[in-house]
């Protein structure tokens, strides 16, 4: 059976997560073709687990990590939208510490919904300008 996407399901092929990782693969492709970073406006990047949120803020001409943050060696305090909040002005501190004021911001495939607009918010907040 061939769903909308032109993906063919096959049983035994991983169910409804597969599906639901492809459809985000494919949205983040779908967003990758519209957004790049540059030296003077790099990439915010979010990438999310079901535990962790981690944020990275790439020079995509050069290929260079510039600045990064997760809740991964974060202290855990409150639920993971107030994590990703905490996250987010962390991010802005130290962009801002680099000399970054502009970001374009990359979802990740995400909704902005949640975890990514609570941390699109701190880091707006925080200084940053999308």
């Amino acid at each position: 059976m061939a769903t909308s996407s032109n993906i063919v399901r096959r049983s035994g092929s991983g169910g409804v997560a597969a599906e639901r990782r492809s459809s985000r693969t494919r949205r983040h492709y779908r967003l990758r073709k519209k957004v790049a970073g540059t030296a003077e406006r790099p990439r915010l990047v979010v990438s999310r687990s079901a535990r962790h949120l981690y944020v990275q803020v790439v020079d995509d001409a050069r290929g260079v990590t510039l600045v990064s943050a997760s809740t991964f060696k974060l202290a855990a305090e409150g639920d993971k939208t107030a994590q990703a909040r905490r996250v987010g002005e962390l991010v802005a501190e130290r962009a801002r510490a680099a000399g970054i004021t502009q970001v374009v911001f990359d979802r990740g495939g995400y909704k902005y919904h949640g975890r990514i607009a609570a941390l699109a918010d701190a880091a707006r907040e925080g200084g940053l300008e999308f």
